[in-house]
């Protein structure tokens, strides 16, 4: 029998529901299922960069399935982006680190930028896992990345909410919705919360045929409106007309 497997697990990246859940099902499925040495890395890839280490246990990884954040903490390193220097050391510093520490594996939980880093690690020879998070459910390949439905439930929760209030003011009601460049949590928040427009980064508008719209539905009886709009959707080429 040679020794246990070793594996070293991250969070990086913005913070969403299910961070410590995620970390405690592949924690503890190591250490109970396959005998396995668990290491935490603080700091997303920081922690790789400075050898920053927690130890896991079954015990360590008990009661936090329904805390929020994640134990291990985050942040938003990227160590393969470019600086001014000629040289970048830290994916050299990151191998090293990694070696020196007898990794058999380092499993990255994030988003983008973290799948992004962990693709350019394999590529360096670093056996790398990959858990794709994101609430703005944009990871490539990924039927469903875990935050996404917290998020949606919570938004879908805020529209719902307005509409009361924009029927008690007879206003429209302008909400913005978090994904950056993709629309799916403003096209799935806006579709189960009723908006009665929907504004995406993937799809282009004309504002003149949304505020043509808005005003005949007022003409038609209808006291209010919801208009869901992303983060991330392009801005229209002329600035809007006034309404009359």
């Amino acid at each position: 029998m040679g020794r246990p497997k070793k594996i070293g697990i991250l969070t990086a990246g913005g913070d969403c529901p299910g961070l410590n859940a995620a970390l405690r099902g592949v924690g503890k499925t190591a250490i109970l299922k396959y005998g396995m040495e668990v290491v935490g890395i603080s700091s997303g890839f920081l922690g790789l960069l400075h050898s920053d280490y927690l130890p896991l246990d079954e015990a360590s990884l008990s009661g936090i399935l329904t805390v929020g954040g994640t134990i291990l903490g985050t942040s938003r390193e990227k160590p393969f982006k470019k600086t001014h220097q000629l040289v970048n050391e830290k994916p050299r510093l990151i191998k090293d680190n990694y070696e020196k520490a007898g990794f058999d594996c380092v499993v990255c939980i994030g988003g983008n930028g973290t799948m992004r880093t962990a693709s350019l690690l394999a590529a360096e020879g670093l056996n790398v896992i990959g858990i794709p998070k994101t609430i703005d459910h944009d990871v490539w390949g990924t039927d469903q990345t875990f935050g996404f439905d917290s998020a949606l439930t919570i938004a879908t929760d805020a529209i719902d909410r307005l509409h009361t209030t924009a029927n008690s003011h007879k206003r429209i009601m302008v909400i913005e919705v978090m994904g950056h460049h993709a629309g799916w949590l403003a096209l799935y928040a806006g579709m189960a919360g009723g908006g009665d427009v929907i504004l995406l980064p993937e799809l282009d508008y004309d504002i003149k045929i949304i505020n043509r719209y808005l005003k005949n539905r007022v003409k038609s009886g209808k006291p209010y409106s919801i208009v869901v709009v992303a983060e991330g959707i392009k801005k229209p080429k002329k600035l809007m007309q006034p309404l009359t």
